[in-house]
């Protein structure tokens, strides 16, 4: 399957500490989505952090499916695990996180 390009934009903490999944290998994220993917399908994304301008590149793979008509209060998604490269992003996201409580139930776990 060809990789797809995903822009992400995180307003505030809150919503970034929810979609960030720091129990994967190599850290990750939780893209709301209502289009369909597969486990290991190569997803390109283009994450804004809150406070922050600039765009940051991630190239990851799924490794998380909240299909669309899932249960409950979940939101249909993806999962993205960071590619070995990406280890500056999970860093950027990890120091905004520092020291953060969780308001709100996670996006995956």
């Amino acid at each position: 399957m060809a990789q797809k390009a995903l822009s992400l934009t995180f307003h505030d903490i809150q919503t970034l500490q929810a979609a960030y999944m720091p129990w994967l290998e190599r850290g990750g994220i939780f893209v709301p989505t209502q289009e369909r993917y597969a486990l290991g399908d190569a997803v390109y994304l283009l994450v804004t952090l809150p406070e922050a301008d600039e765009r940051l590149p991630v190239s990851g793979t799924v490794a998380w499916l909240s299909p669309p008509g899932v249960g409950g209060r979940r939101v249909p998604g993806i999962g993205v695990h960071f590619g070995d490269v990406d280890q500056r992003v999970r860093a950027l996201i990890e120091a905004r996180l520092e020291g953060v409580t969780a308001t709100r139930p996670s996006y995956t776990l």
